[in-house]
């Protein structure tokens, strides 16, 4: 299918400053779809109010304005630049709420501007909860029971019918502001008066308890002849009931049996088509009952998404750059893979590696603050980590953070049975918080059985199994100690995602000491690259992980070489502008001859 000939001039909508719930991701997809525009020969106007970005580079886009997020400034620029089209999908929900305003205010229709790559219809009906239930009941898919209010009087009828917990969810706002979990009445009329309140439409969404479910993401697309991929498939260790953006996430899903996952594949094609994305990508969450297998569908994004940027680093596949060319009417078929250079869009990415992405937060700099975790995101940033197998991407990941002695999971100081009782340990099991994983590990060393563990935290036992082999392994090596330690056994850890650091915490040794055994036994890294493929086709895009292997495929060569290290998960005091620092760096050095080598483990940066 050729590209639409009627698109000549795009607007393109950035997602404004960096709030909990949509930050630099949106920095890189952004990024992403207007150079493809412009590769494409399009001229493009980008207009975002955040000077901290790539985006707003004036090479990025052929013109740029740092400007308010409104719709009335937004009118200027369409009157002042008349494009034909508005792409909305690549700044968040911001950009979302925007394109509604300015459909509502007659504004598009003013100046003849064509929305690409989603709807008003197919944003509303994903946006707003009620069409949305309304569109999933008409094509049979499963949803948890809820019901609409719009005043305390409302809700009150409802939750009568419902019960309790009780899940409130404002429409049309992001990052879950305004949800919340209510376990009693006092609780509900809280959690309602600020939910009505902060919904811009003010109106919530009062659901049945889903909590204790285990949660699933797809990161899909779809082309303009009807053609869908699933880039990623995501798991969030946490159960239902915590934030996705506040849970630590696997790719791939890796407790779904293959019929789970293939009707769960089904069902989101089903829900793409009826919402009426016809072009780009979307997110869509599902939780599935671990007692009887039930599954429901729980939201859709209609637009790139903070999982998007994840799913494009797990993966290889660029879903921005190719949600804009989508947009301008290509098929999946027709867009090559960057990275093979031999194979289309329309191959679903293949991963031979576990991905595991982990939250940042920073209540260290508000003490007072709630540290539970619930339906609303409080994290504000995460890291990466990329390994063999699930363990060592889970312990890189935990390593990431950057988070100093607190980040220790195994002997944690003063935390001896002595120090806490079973109860209060219990009590931090049950009680999801951001130091939750680490009460975890304590339960393990202490002797806990993953079914206990499980009870308390309901989260899936095989994580939890795996968390217990690391235990175990960690109290092989302090048994034998470093002196005496086989090559076998140091290649275990380290392939199980200990570093040399952990290892210095486990056996009471300095961290030199540990080097210097991994460089006699010759235990050392491998890097492996990120293909889409599994390996099936050659990779021209060195894009590599760390890996205790024994192929390496980094093919080093003669040239200059300048590394640069990255600034790591966000957080308050460092955010996207060290990126944007990383991103120009690497410019004017392989302007002036050498080879950049970038290491960071943000999953959102354009770095």
């Amino acid at each position: 299918m050729p590209r639409r000939t009627d698109i000549k001039r795009v607007l393109v909508i950035g997602s404004g400053p960096i709030v909990i719930g949509q930050a630099c991701e949106f920095d890189y997809s952004g990024t992403q779809a207007c150079k493809a525009l412009r590769a494409e020969g399009l001229e493009v106007v980008l207009v975002n109010s955040n000077p901290a970005t790539i985006m707003t580079d004036p090479e990025v886009s052929d013109r740029t304005y740092v400007e308010p997020l409104t719709w009335e400034v937004v009118r200027a620029i369409i009157e002042k630049e008349r494009p034909d089209s508005l792409l909305p999908t690549v700044g968040g929900q911001t950009a979302l709420n925007l394109a509604i305003d300015l459909d509502k205010h007659g504004v598009l229709k003013e100046f003849n501007v064509t929305l690409i790559g989603a709807s008003i219809e197919a944003i509303n009906v994903a946006e707003d909860r009620l069409k949305f239930r309304e569109a999933m009941e008409s094509i049979g898919i499963d949803m948890p029971a809820s019901e609409y209010a719009t005043s305390l009087d409302e809700a009150l009828d409802i939750v009568g019918r419902l019960g309790f917990p009780a899940i409130i969810r404002p429409s049309f706002t992001l990052g879950g502001v305004g949800a919340g979990i209510a376990y009693n009445i006092e609780e509900f009329h809280e959690v309602v008066a600020r939910g009505i309140e902060l919904s811009p439409v003010h109106e919530i969404l009062i659901e049945e308890s889903v909590i204790g479910w285990k949660e699933f993401e797809l990161e899909v697309m779809r082309d303009a002849a009807d053609n869908f991929v699933v880039v990623c498939s995501i798991e969030n260790i946490d159960p239902m009931g915590v934030h996705t953006g506040d849970s630590i996430t696997v790719a791939p899903a890796l407790t779904l049996t293959d019929k789970e996952y293939q009707r769960m594949r089904d069902a989101a094609r089903r829900i793409i088509r009826r919402v009426g994305v016809e072009t780009g990508g979307s997110n869509i969450q599902f939780a599935v009952d671990p007692t009887d297998g039930r599954m429901v569908a729980i939201e859709m994004n209609p637009r790139v998404s903070r999982s998007s940027a994840l799913a494009s680093k797990a993966t290889g596949f660029p879903i921005a750059k190719i949600a804009a060319k989508l947009a301008l009417g290509y098929r999946l078929d027709e867009i090559q893979n960057d990275i093979t250079r031999v194979t289309p869009a329309s191959f679903e990415p293949t991963i031979d590696y576990v991905v595991v992405k982990v939250p940042r937060w920073t209540f260290e700099k508000f003490p007072q603050a709630d540290r539970t975790l619930m339906t609303q995101m409080k994290s504000v940033g995460e890291a990466m980590a990329i390994g063999r197998t699930f363990k060592e991407a889970f312990l890189k990941g935990i390593r990431s953070l950057e988070i100093g002695s607190d980040a220790r999971l195994f002997g944690q100081p003063g935390t001896s049975p002595e120090d806490e009782d079973d109860t209060t340990l219990k009590r931090q099991l049950v009680v999801p918080t951001d130091r939750r994983m680490f009460a975890v590990f304590r339960a393990l060393e202490r002797g806990w059985s993953v079914e206990r563990v499980h009870e308390a935290t309901r989260i899936d036992r095989w994580f939890l199994a795996q968390f217990s082999e690391l235990v175990d392994l960690q109290r092989s090596a302090n048994v034998v100690g470093l002196r005496e330690m086989s090559r076998e056994l140091l290649l275990e850890l380290k392939r199980a995602g200990f570093g040399s650091a952990e290892l210095s915490g486990v056996l009471g040794v300095e961290e030199g000491l540990i080097r210097t055994r991994c460089e006699e036994t010759t235990v050392q890294p491998v890097y492996k690259r990120i293909d889409t493929c599994a390996a099936e086709f050659e990779s021209f895009t060195p894009y590599l992980y760390g890996t205790y292997e024994q192929e390496c495929e980094s093919e080093p060569n003669d040239r200059r070489k300048v590394v640069i290290l990255g600034s790591g998960p966000n957080r308050i005091g460092q955010g996207i502008e060290f990126d944007y620092c990383c991103v120009h760096g690497a410019i004017a050095l392989s302007e002036v001859g050498y080879e950049t080598i970038m290491v960071n483990c943000n999953p959102e940066t354009v770095s």
